[in-house]
């Protein structure tokens, strides 16, 4: 039990489920806060473009003794609401946690070495070989039986 509590206590943690959790929470706020806007501001609107109709902007289609209303401005509400939300969690949410992360990430472990770094990494290799080698030759030579 306690293994199982301990990797829930992980899965729980990790920043990917955190920063899920408060996207949705402040999806949910910004969607209901635009959706009071459009519904006030940008329905009356357009349902005064659309005259004396007292359905608003759209049209009535008419066939075989039913009516439909095609309700335009209801579409245009919703893609005015999309691009309101989307523009105010980029703007919130995307951009200040990218910048954040271009400040505070560490550099890639997998990025080659500058050129300076790895010049002194092969003279320190190439130093290491010579006094191998000299220190090998030295132990290896004793006095000639001759």
């Amino acid at each position: 039990m306690a293994g199982i509590v301990a990797g829930f206590k992980e899965f729980v943690m990790r920043g990917n489920v955190v920063d899920l959790a408060v996207a949705v929470v402040m999806g949910t706020a910004v969607t209901q806060l635009v959706t009071a806007f459009t519904t006030s501001f940008i329905n009356p609107l357009l349902a005064s473009l659309g005259g004396a109709n007292a359905n608003g902007w759209g049209f009535q289609l008419t066939g075989e003794g039913k009516e439909t209303f095609v309700d335009v401005g209801a579409f245009i509400t919703a893609l005015i609401n999309f691009v309101i939300i989307a523009a105010v969690l980029y703007f919130i949410l995307v951009m200040p946690m990218n910048k954040f992360r271009e400040k505070f990430a560490k550099p890639a472990d997998d990025a080659p070495p500058p050129e300076d770094i790895a010049l002194l990494r092969d003279i320190r290799d190439e130093l290491r070989k010579n006094r191998e080698d000299a220190s090998a030759g030295s132990a290896g030579s004793g006095t000639p039986t001759d």
